[in-house]
């Protein structure tokens, strides 16, 4: 069995000390409540505290919960809030269109599946959740990247693979498609990702109007295109699906 790290562990009870505690707790508070030498305690402080896990006051030399750790739960909320907001439309959407049905968020330079409804039939299929899709060549990536600005600047400054025949890698012509996306309200991926499959995605916004993550379809070019472009319907189930979760979030334009 593989041994937990030491000092993670020390820093992770310190945070956990700090949330559950008083407001604020001095050095020597916390090295006796861990059982700690104060010169371990206070590595470990000022490692958090470099960090934003951690604020001192200035005045009192005390230790606080610093905002970082405060922006990283926010992060965690709003895609949880996100997936829950979305779960009973993604359904809806894999009904009415009889493909798979995915939600997504911008995660490093990729996209992350929170949430996969398996295609209405009686095929094999495996859960996508927890996986990752490229930024420049999936319909969730490019809607992202299109609405925004830090997806777009992951995009640009990520290695841009070729996985088709169809991938578009150059950045003057994903720009232009882009451009296209924000014109249109949805993307598309017609097998640039993978051989025979396609997919269609739009944006999903919060109560302050900002990109929160992205739903769209994926299934057999065959199904899903006529002559090389997407279904018109299937286009407008995927855009509906997208605007009834931002308005779930409060999203007034909605």
């Amino acid at each position: 069995m593989a041994r937990n790290i030491q000092s993670l562990e020390r820093a992770a009870a310190v945070l956990r000390l700090l949330a559950g505690g008083e407001r604020r707790l001095g050095l020597s508070d916390i090295a006796t409540a861990l059982g700690l030498a104060k010169g371990t305690a206070h590595g470990i402080l000022r490692t958090l505290q470099q960090e934003g896990f951690v604020e001192q006051d200035p005045a009192s030399g005390r230790y606080q919960l610093g905002a970082e750790l405060l922006r990283l739960g926010n992060s965690y909320l709003d895609v949880h809030e996100l997936r829950a907001r979305a779960l009973v439309w993604t359904d809806d959407l894999a009904r009415a269109s009889g493909e798979s049905a995915y939600l997504g968020v911008l995660h490093q330079q990729g996209v992350l599946i929170v949430h996969h409804v398996f295609r209405p039939d009686d095929s094999r299929q495996v859960l996508e959740v927890g996986a990752m899709q490229p930024l420049h060549s999936t319909a969730l990536g490019k809607v992202l990247a299109a609405y925004d600005p830090v997806a777009h600047s992951e995009l640009v400054e990520s290695e841009r693979g070729s996985f088709t025949v169809h991938t578009v890698t150059g950045l003057g012509r994903i720009e232009t498609t882009l451009d296209l996306i924000r014109a249109r309200g949805y993307a598309t991926d017609i097998e640039e990702t993978w051989e025979g499959v396609a997919s269609v995605a739009a944006p999903i916004h919060d109560r302050r109007r900002m990109p929160v993550g992205a739903v769209g379809v994926t299934g057999a070019v065959e199904r899903v295109c006529k002559e090389s472009e997407p279904l018109p319907g299937l286009i407008a189930s995927v855009r509906d699906c997208a605007r009834a979760v931002s308005r779930d979030l409060g999203a007034s334009r909605f």
